[in-house]
């Protein structure tokens, strides 16, 4: 009642079409988010902004016209919007005056189309598009339904007719609609298409349905072009959407419009949906909207401004035509960029000026894609030219590339449950999950010992509070595998300085990576450079000698990959003794570093040179560590590192090598023992006695005096440490300052999920140090602004 009474208040005296489509769709946006989260975030609801709707309307209306010399009027030309939601694109069109009022009845009873599936939607779509038929017609004498919404899923139009069976016993009439559409000649499909890709964890139960032929056709068309190994995105209901249009459209040619996410654009894993987009049209046109801030901070984020949607992700609107008439080898490709700190207003002003693709104003370019199937953001050449830093295959040691052996970071999916800044309360956590685990284990298989039918969704228990559901967690209740606690407590590294108690244990960590190999006993040492992975908003490199989360340096997409000093294997021949505890030779040491760039080193430089000697592996190790942290390099194949993982040059002078590779000893030792570097020497700290109690070192949340001001840093209300050098915040790493990071980190939070709180503060008292976190502070402050200086003495090399 609410809602309606707040359509009927917020509608009143809008005399205008546009507004009342405004309110329609901002309402109802806020309502079904409100009201049906879950539902939002299974089908992945957004609804289009008016602006956006004109824009395709008259864009399809003026391509038409131009590739086929067709009116958007004439008979025959069949419009279909597969995701209608409110109506607003049909609505739109119809209060667009490009309908010839002599063609309005037949459009509207013959040639227009538009499916959806919530049935309250369906309902207001219906109403919405009925009443903006009879605005045009104010002198008819009867009310005429709109007989060409149907209340389908799109996607399941191409799958069996058992959806369609139950469709057609339910609502026979519906049924009717269905068939017809279906022998529509198509020839322009437009809309806003879902975007959701998957439930974020198994305890939303909000997965997205199954389309088994839509999926095939997926794979042998994008998949089989595409040269990621990773082509999840592919799959995504947006590209999905994409595959069905093409494949819908008229033999003789139409139009596709459509607004969505825009990762595609430049998307590592939709190379191959970018190449068959070339195959399979003569012309493409594109207008980015940007507004991609998710993982990005300071002026990455601001340059691409806000978005036309409540969203973080950014956004285009992609025109495809595909004409038979003009048929030729690859698509011809239109782009424009809306531009940079744009605001929302600004975005929509522009969408609203220049108002269709056709209009003079359009400042398209043609791209000219590669063979790797870049639009954007092309590679450098160059890049390949370089030794990759990881072998095709693990642990090949003859393998042609400077490490043997990479490791992605671990994924536990239950991030809250399994790392804690207190082992005791994580110990806790972990026992109490474990406990409901084997409870929900036993019910499903008393179950299936009854012999009764169940469905595993239907039955677990998936309140976050008692649990964090995965696939992996899921499998192991159907095989009904017993968990127990074991003692597995370790130290993990989870954001740039930032470790925690973490419960390394395969069964709860969903991905736990190679550690075991790396990491096989507490006394065993080594060192990883962890760097940004495939996909990421930003290269990142960091350094570890404890296991490292996949988020420790996942910038976008490109979650943390691990290149180790030394990997382990277990020493099967030793004989131990009763007495012997030291674990140490249970394991044999092995070398990461590749044989083969050891001896393509010493033999490009030699050992004549005083300055040489001969190079070791660790002087290789370091190289690398340093050379990813320069400037230079990092700009220059910034759009490679995007897609690729490093590939390194060994640089032509020997006095280069070793000065990167002193470097990165030096950074090395910084990163790694950053909790014992000293405080920074010209930071002031008021209200430390030394000799004060415990509590007064306790931090509830950091935070800058004022957003801009960046020199002072409040510690908790007692202690204040001032006179910061700006120089410290230029030490960035995974989009984010190091000392921002520890201000982010170090403060009491409570998981809204689960609704664990982690309180940096039992770290410091476990530890039995109460001044941990003021004394890490000062130390990253110093780590930060040595950082930068070492950063900066880098030799500046010309990569070619």
């Amino acid at each position: 009642n609410k809602f309606y009474e707040s359509v009927k208040m917020r509608a009143s005296g809008i005399d205008n079409a546009e507004g009342k489509q405004r309110i329609i769709i901002e309402l109802y946006d806020k309502f079904f988010k409100t009201a049906f989260p879950k539902l939002v975030e299974k089908l992945g609801i957004v609804y289009s902004p008016v602006e956006v709707v004109d824009f395709i309307i008259h864009s399809v209306a003026d391509i038409l016209q131009k590739e086929f010399g067709r009116d958007i009027s004439d008979e025959n030309i069949h419009l279909l919007d597969p995701f209608t939601g409110t109506g607003t694109f049909i609505t739109r069109l119809l209060q667009s005056g490009l309908i010839n009022s002599r063609d309005v009845a037949r459009k509207y009873t013959s040639e227009i189309h538009c499916n959806e599936i919530v049935l309250l939607a369906y309902y207001i779509a219906a109403v919405n598009i009925e009443n903006a038929y009879h605005d045009l017609l104010p002198d008819a004498t009867s009310y005429q339904s709109f007989e060409g919404i149907c209340l389908t899923d799109t996607f399941q139009l191409g799958e069996s007719q058992d959806g369609e069976k139950l469709f057609s016993e339910v609502f026979p009439q519906n049924s009717k609609r269905v068939q017809r559409q279906q022998k529509a000649p198509l020839r322009i499909i437009f809309g806003n298409p879902p975007y959701s890709i998957a439930q974020k964890s198994a305890n939303d139960n909000a997965q997205n349905q199954e389309y088994p032929i839509l999926n095939e056709k997926v794979a042998n068309s994008y998949a089989k072009l595409s040269k990621s190994n990773l082509n999840r995105a592919l799959y995504d209901p947006y590209i999905k959407a994409f595959r069905w249009s093409t494949d819908r459209l008229d033999g003789n040619g139409g139009i596709i419009c459509y607004i969505t996410n825009s990762g595609w654009l430049d998307g590592n894993s939709t190379d191959g949906f970018r190449k068959s987009l070339e195959k399979e049209f003569t012309s493409v046109y594109i207008f980015d909207l940007r507004g991609s801030i998710r993982g990005k901070s300071g002026i990455s984020a601001k340059k691409e401004g806000q978005n036309v949607f409540d969203i973080m992700t950014g956004v285009a609107i992609t025109l495809l035509v595909k004409n038979p008439e003009h048929i030729k080898e690859k698509a011809t490709i239109y782009y424009q960029d809306i531009g940079d700190f744009l605001n929302r207003k600004e975005k929509i002003s522009k969408l609203k000026e220049i108002k269709s693709f056709g209009n003079d104003k359009m400042e398209l370019k043609i791209i000219k894609p590669n063979e790797e199937g870049d639009w954007l953001n092309f590679r450098n050449a160059s890049f390949e030219n370089y030794i990759p830093l990881a072998p095709e295959k693990n642990l090949n040691i003859k393998a042609n590339s400077f490490f043997v052996f990479q490791n992605p970071g671990l994924l536990s999916s239950r991030e809250s449950w399994v790392y804690n800044f207190s082992k005791i309360k994580l110990v806790d956590n972990v026992k109490k999950m474990i406990l409901f685990y084997n409870e929900q284990r036993e019910k499903y298989a008393s179950k299936l010992i009854e012999n009764k039918a169940v469905e595993l969704d239907d039955l677990l228990d998936t309140n976050p509070m008692k649990i964090s559901w995965s696939v992996n967690l899921r499998t192991a209740l159907i095989k009904n595998k017993i968990i127990s606690y074991s003692e597995g407590i370790k130290t993990g590294y989870l954001r740039p300085y930032i470790k925690q108690n973490l419960y390394y244990n395969k069964e709860l960590v969903e991905r736990p990576g190679l550690f075991n190999v790396l990491f096989p006993a507490t006394n065993v040492e080594n060192k990883i450079i962890c760097i940004s992975g495939i996909g990421g908003n930003g290269f990142a490199a960091i350094i570890s000698n404890v296991a490292a989360d996949y988020a420790l340096v996942k910038t976008g997409n490109g979650g943390t990959q691990c290149f180790p000093l030394y990997y382990y294997e277990e020493n099967t021949s030793k004989q131990k003794g009763m007495f012997d505890e030291d674990n140490k030779n249970d394991f044999i040491r092995r070398d990461a570093i590749s044989d083969f760039i050891l001896e393509r080193a010493n033999n490009q430089y030699g050992t004549s040179t005083s300055l040489s000697g001969r190079i070791s592996k660790e002087d290789i190790f370091y190289y690398v560590y340093g050379l990813l942290h320069s400037k230079e390099y990092i700009e220059m194949f910034a759009n490679d590192l995007k897609k690729m993982l490093p590939r390194l040059p060994l640089l032509e002078n020997v006095k280069d090598f070793w000065a990167f590779s002193k470097a990165g000893r030096k950074l090395a030792e910084l990163h790694l023992n950053y909790e014992t570097v000293a405080p920074f020497a010209d930071a002031k700290v008021m209200g430390d006695a030394s000799t004060g109690s415990a509590t007064q070192y306790v931090v509830e949340k950091l935070r800058f005096p004022k957003k801009d001001q960046k020199d002072t840093i409040i510690y908790n209300s007692k202690i204040t440490i001032s006179n910061i050098p700006a120089q410290a915040y230029e030490y960035v790493v995974n989009g984010k300052s190091a000392i921002e990071w520890i201000m982010e980190r170090y403060q009491v939070s409570t998981h809204k999920e689960s609704g664990i709180t982690n309180n940096p503060n039992d770290w410091s008292a476990e530890s039995g140090n109460p001044r941990y976190i003021l004394d890490l502070l000062l130390s990253v402050i110093n780590v930060s602004v040595q950082t930068v200086d070492i950063v900066n003495s880098l030799p500046n090399v010309k990569f070619e």
